[in-house]
């Protein structure tokens, strides 16, 4: 079965950090980019970031660049998303995916696979 496990959120408090993963299974992990999105109580899925198959580009949503910097290990099938200077407004559930689509893919129509969410809370 395809599965995609993300984790790595929690409570944080505005200016700190998180490190979210995403480990993906039962399928060809390196054919596939894998993108993040987080969705806020009453909001739409948003895309965050995605990555693409071989880890060559990287894609950002405006919000997040330069706080945010996603990588890639394919020998360990996953895929990490380093969240720094976090802002009460990037609290959501975030959700890692897998797609086939080649370069920026932030919309969530894009995606084959998705994973769990994990929460993340920026607060004081």
């Amino acid at each position: 079965d395809v599965q995609l496990q993300a984790s790595g959120g929690g409570l944080v408090q505005p200016g700190g950090h998180l490190r979210l993963s995403c480990a993906g299974s039962g399928f060809s992990f390196d054919d596939y980019a894998i993108g993040w999105f987080h969705q806020a109580p009453g909001k739409e899925r948003e895309g965050v970031s995605c990555i693409s198959y071989g880890g060559g580009s990287t894609y950002y949503a405006g919000s997040v660049k330069g706080r945010f910097t996603i990588s890639r290990e394919n020998t360990k099938n996953t895929v990490y998303l380093q969240m720094n200077s976090l802002k009460p407004e990037d609290t959501a559930v975030y959700y890692c995916a897998a797609t086939r689509v080649s370069g920026p893919a932030l919309l969530a129509y894009e995606y084959d696979y998705w994973g769990q969410g994990t929460q993340v809370t920026v607060s004081s």
